[in-house]
């Protein structure tokens, strides 16, 4: 039953980030719980054992690791396909493009094929891998969309003189 709740969670997750990212969303330091939904992630992933495959140690957990990468490369790649920009207020937006989009399919893609090699291979992956995976995808999304944001932050609001 685990197993289908953390499928559940997952969809639910993956459809309301997937959603917002299109919709734009004003940047602030404050008030924000962008770490929710990862700490969501990683506690349904860690709650339960069964992370790695106990008959494959070894190649589960290169598996394993090889997807967290790639959850990490996806989220560092969705931050830099994201549009930032400040309005006449100062404030920072991000927005999510279709490259965003197409990164998150890319991710997936690359998921999927990972999970095909691990199934040839006869390592049992659980549910646990994806949802540490998508944790690692947003954390890291958070953190370069964040570090970008600071570059687009008008420092000063007076206009130089000619």
């Amino acid at each position: 039953m685990s197993g289908l709740l953390n499928i559940a969670v997952l969809i639910a997750v993956v459809a309301i980030v997937f959603a917002r990212q299109f919709t734009a969303q004003r940047i602030t330091s404050e008030g924000r719980k962008w770490w929710l939904m990862p700490v969501i992630l990683i506690f349904m992933a860690l709650r339960q054992p069964g992370l790695v495959d106990p008959a494959h140690r070894a190649a589960s957990v290169v598996l394993l690791v090889v997807t967290l990468l790639i959850g990490l490369a996806s989220g560092a790649a969705w931050a830099w396909t994201t549009r930032i920009w400040t309005d006449d207020d100062g404030a920072v937006w991000t927005k999510g493009t279709w490259a965003a989009a197409g990164v998150w399919l890319g991710g997936m893609a690359l998921r999927l094929g990972l999970m095909g090699i691990a199934a040839a291979m006869g390592v049992h992956q659980s549910s646990q891998t994806t949802l540490l995976s998508v944790a690692a995808m947003l954390l890291t999304r958070a953190g370069v969309t964040a570090w970008r944001a600071q570059g687009a932050q008008q420092t000063y609001r007076v206009p130089v003189a000619g």
